[in-house]
């Protein structure tokens, strides 16, 4: 039976599949390849193993008061929804604002991110042909976008397959680096003692280390499509969290091993201008052969990447279709149950973004063309990865407010765990704000000045929150009123 035209289609994905979305999403491998040696380079080194853990302890934090809240929720409008409920419409109003723009200016910038690496760097180093960055990021989008129209569950099983290979090939470099170089418990103890630890920056570092988890908070985008939400999603979410902290710090240690813990920034920063250092080094302790599957699986974990957001993305845009607040042309769904017609409009966003800056191409000093990755991927990403954090703190700060106002008796679950997670998560999104050009990898003036884009969303959102409550009323009562759809959703 198809899904109704305004809903998602249910019981499609369990625990398992939930994580291999957000974990796509994540891209272990391109975390491993670009934002590891950044932590290292500019946060504290051989200590960023450390800094894993405790972001992911922080996250797992907030995951406890996460998995209380979905109790009583399940929409696809993921923390919006969860907003509304703890903090009001209008807050919830300027969170999915502010996290619609974020997952479509991450799309974008990953644009340009699969389109380098694709046609400026995996085809020369294996073809020796150079490939233009914008049409082959065109042509791989169209394929996501025809996978994601083909159901949530397509998406699911493509991304599962993907992550696997990166987790392989992952696996393989830290099982290689502990073998050749053996595990040395002086070296594991010097890693947590303060000399490394808070050695350079601990507070970049965790800021960096931060960036790479994002993803894991999509859970929220899919309880509709799951098999038993309340179940599901809360296992998802610890699942994802665990997984991620694991591996990246897994990956992390065997970096640091194969550097050595005192030398490991001096090695990241020596290996900037490259970028090249995780994959040198799987080169190194795997062979030449690894070394260019993993260049192809980078490409594979790009595309993985962009077919999770792109899903994410669509799935905001059509919550806050279905709520009125955008139009309702957005929410529509196919004979599959996939938001098409938000997909579309996410594909015609992106593309139009990253036209902008194929045909305004900018140039270095000595009149070279600048590739995307310095000029599109800060905005999409930097911007995208931002707005993200903060969404994060506000879902946090919701949560604790829900559970206090209902005068929940559950204390470590509804108020200790999730509000330290808010501090942690708030402290993340002002370091982000602080340091956005660090974040973002770019200090070209319009990049320092996308930051100013948030309090356009923020002012936006509550200024149209406000128009909504006096003109028209019914839109602004269904911000509440859509979120109420559990007894429909937990259908067998």
């Amino acid at each position: 039976m198809s899904a109704p035209e305004s809903s998602l289609r249910r019981n499609q994905l369990g625990a398992p599949s939930i994580v291999f979305l957000v974990l796509a999403a994540v891209a272990p491998l391109t975390v491993a390849i670009v934002v590891l040696p950044l932590a290292m380079a500019f946060g504290n080194g051989g200590g960023i193993p450390v800094a894993v853990i405790i972001v992911a302890a922080a996250l797992l934090l907030f995951a406890v008061g996460y998995a209380q809240i979905t109790k009583d929720l399940v929409s696809a409008g993921g923390f919006y929804a969860i907003a509304v409920k703890g903090l009001g419409r209008p807050a919830g109003l300027v969170t999915g604002i502010i996290a619609t723009l974020g997952y479509n200016f991450f799309v974008a910038g990953a644009l340009g991110t699969i389109g380098f690496f694709t046609g400026m760097v995996v085809m020369p180093a294996l073809f020796g042909i150079e490939l233009n960055w914008f049409l082959v990021a065109v042509v791989l989008f169209v394929i996501v976008f025809l996978l994601a129209r083909s159901g949530i569950h397509v998406s699911a099983a493509v991304l599962g397959v993907a992550l696997v290979l990166e987790i392989v090939i992952l696996l393989a470099f830290a099982v290689a680096v502990f073998v050749q170089v053996g595990f040395s418990i002086e070296a594991f103890t010097l890693a947590f003692s303060p000399e490394i630890l808070v050695g350079g920056s601990i507070w970049i570092g965790l800021l960096m280390v931060a960036t790479a988890f994002i993803g894991f908070e999509a859970t929220a985008l899919f309880g509709e499509e799951a098999k038993d939400p309340r179940r599901t999603v809360p296992r998802a979410t610890y699942a994802a969290i665990v997984i991620i902290g694991v591996m990246h710090a897994l990956v992390g240690w065997a970096i640091v091993s194969a550097l050595g813990v005192r030398d490991a920034q001096t090695a990241a920063l020596e290996s900037l201008a490259a970028g090249d250092l995780t994959l040198v080094l799987i080169d190194t302790y795997l062979g030449p052969i690894v070394g260019a599957i993993a260049l192809v699986l980078l490409v594979v974990s790009l595309f993985a990447a962009q077919l999770a957001f792109h899903n994410s993305a669509a799935r905001y845009l059509f919550a806050l279709g279905r709520a009125g607040v955008l139009p309702r042309w957005l929410a529509h769904t196919n004979r599959n149950g996939a938001p098409q017609r938000a997909l579309l409009v996410n594909l015609a966003f992106a593309i139009l973004v990253a036209a902008v800056f194929a045909v305004f191409v900018e140039t270095d000093p000595d009149g070279n063309p600048l590739p995307p990755v310095l000029t599109l991927v800060p905005v999409g990403l930097g911007f995208g990865t931002l707005a993200v954090m903060i969404v994060q703190a506000i879902a946090a700060l919701s949560i604790v407010v829900y559970f206090r106002r209902r005068r929940d008796p559950r204390w470590w679950s509804t108020f200790i765990a999730p509000g330290v997670g808010f501090v942690a998560l708030l402290v993340f999104s002002l370091m982000a704000i602080v340091n956005f050009t660090l974040v973002a990898g770019s200090e070209a003036i319009y990049v320092q000045l996308l930051p100013w884009l948030l309090v356009v969303a923020v002012v936006g959102g509550v200024a149209y929150a406000a128009y909504l409550k006096a003109k028209r009323p019914e839109v602004y009562a269904g911000l509440n009123k859509d979120l109420e759809r559990f007894d429909e959703l937990v259908v067998v």
